[in-house]
């Protein structure tokens, strides 16, 4: 059988570096597979108390928001524009081309920016940019603020990792993800634990053609974006893992040596702790971003395997006796659809 349909995860998703010139400048990208233009792409300094930039190619790339803040989307404030092989920095913004400054910047490709009218949902037409094969869909709704309202979304099956946020207002990032359930949200720009809340997600399992809402503020009256996955086997991977308190950490098969690992402590207040294998080239990774905070790399530790990740620490923000969640993408799959397998870092 094959063991994965994506030989080449780089073909979606790619991590650059570069250092910001505090002017304008073009990034060019050295992913793999040859030209990568980015459809969804969040951008951080390394080092620098600076929040971060999250632009689309749905909303454009003079529509910045920061999932270390809850403010509005903001305009004209560090733009980029998105090219065939990379993306332009336009500004000196801080959170984009902070001067003489390391960045990093991780790319998705959804559908080259063609998005279609979807009407699967009862809360009106939402927008949507997908791509399902890879399991990305770029969602844009407008909010009714009533509960049990329909999106849309166009994935192609079960979203398993949505990520809601108002672009109008001062809101937070509402996370609903598969390891919690349909009864708990979670924000991207806090360190909250899980809160039993049905005002985000109605107390409903997406589907495959909607994501539920309540009246809380995945619903908020207005313009609202969502970025919604699923698993793909060799690709990505969207679960639950118990951490075990020890230096000798825990665990986690994802059937993939990761190239980008965010995990989340759910059942206590701990940040959302991002590595790559781009900036960390070998084991132990020990310099993640948070993307609750603008603050620049910590120091906490993971092995990135060929077939999963293991904790080196008995770091309360992931690995304590507790529960966690955590997505990941691929930089190879553990065994190519041909039965190659993948090599250790």
């Amino acid at each position: 059988m094959a063991y994965t349909i994506i030989d080449d995860p780089s073909a979606y998703f790619h991590t650059q570096l570069f250092t910001g010139n505090g002017s304008t400048q073009s990034i060019t990208n050295n992913a793999n597979s040859g030209d990568f233009k980015p459809d969804w792409l969040w951008i951080k300094s390394r080092s620098s108390n600076h929040g971060y930039g999250v632009f689309d190619s749905n909303r454009g790339g003079n529509a910045r928001l920061d999932t270390s803040a809850t403010q509005e989307e903001r305009t004209n404030e560090g733009n980029v524009t998105f090219q065939t092989n990379g993306f332009n920095v336009t500004s000196s913004h801080p959170t984009t081309n902070n001067s003489s400054t390391n960045m990093v910047a991780w790319q998705w490709i959804a559908n080259g920016g063609t998005t279609a009218n979807n009407t699967s949902g009862d809360i009106g037409t939402s927008v949507v940019q997908a791509n399902t094969t890879v399991g990305i869909s770029i969602v844009l709704y407008t909010g009714n603020n009533t509960g049990g309202s329909t999106v849309g979304h166009g994935l192609g099956g079960v979203p398993e990792w949505i990520i809601a946020k108002s672009r109008a207002a001062a809101k937070p990032w509402v996370v609903y993800h598969v390891g919690m359930g349909n009864t708990k949200s979670i924000k991207l720009n806090a360190t909250d634990a899980a809160a039993t809340d049905s005002s985000s997600w109605g107390n409903t399992t997406p589907s495959s053609t909607t994501f539920t809402l309540g009246n809380g503020d995945s619903n908020h009256t207005g313009t609202m974006l969502a970025y919604c996955f699923r698993s793909i086997q060799g690709y990505s991977k969207f679960g639950s893992y118990t951490g075990n308190g020890d230096a000798n950490g825990a665990f986690v098969y994802t059937g993939f040596k990761p190239a980008w690992l965010m995990v989340k402590r759910s059942s206590d207040a701990q940040g959302w702790i991002i590595w790559d294998s781009k900036r960390d080239t070998f084991n132990t990774a020990d310099a993640p971003l948070t993307a609750s905070e603008s603050s620049g790399e910590d120091d906490k530790e993971v092995d990135l395997l060929s077939n999963g990740f293991k904790f080196r620490s008995a770091d309360t923000a992931t690995n304590a006796a507790s529960t966690y969640i955590y997505m990941a993408f691929a930089e190879s799959p553990f065994v190519s659809s041909e039965g190659v397998p993948t090599t250790a870092r």
